[in-house]
């Protein structure tokens, strides 16, 4: 597997997840199909869909600081700062830990559908 594979295969599931946001969990899916597609062992699954969710993060980062922006302009100055850094590093540890339960699903069912047998 050469890595410009995994980082395509990372893409396109950051945006699956990106799509599918209004589904709840959706870092699942997207990491699923990023690992789906990569073929690979269920522990490459698990850093592919990773990639796939801090891939993913930095569109749906940019979105929600102009949507906090708006919401919170002038009303807080001093606490508006960490506020938006508390944030962002929540919704990176969602967004990349779902990702990466999904990359771990999408190697397995890809594993069982293929050969039937699943490397743990």
């Amino acid at each position: 597997m050469s890595s410009n594979n995994t980082f395509v295969n990372s893409f396109i599931g950051a945006v699956v997840t990106i799509v599918v946001s209004f589904v709840p969990c959706s870092p699942i899916i997207g990491g699923a199909v990023a690992a789906y597609l990569s073929d690979v062992p269920t522990d490459e699954g698990i850093r592919i869909g990773a990639i796939s969710g801090a891939i993913a993060t930095i569109p749906m980062a940019i979105f929600g600081f102009f949507v906090v922006s708006i919401l919170v302009f002038g009303s807080m100055p001093g606490g508006f700062l960490a506020i938006l850094v508390l944030f962002g590093v929540i919704a990176l540890l969602y967004t990349v830990g779902l990702s990466a339960l999904g990359g771990y699903l999408g190697a397995y069912l890809r594993a069982e559908r293929e050969t039937g047998e699943v490397d743990w």
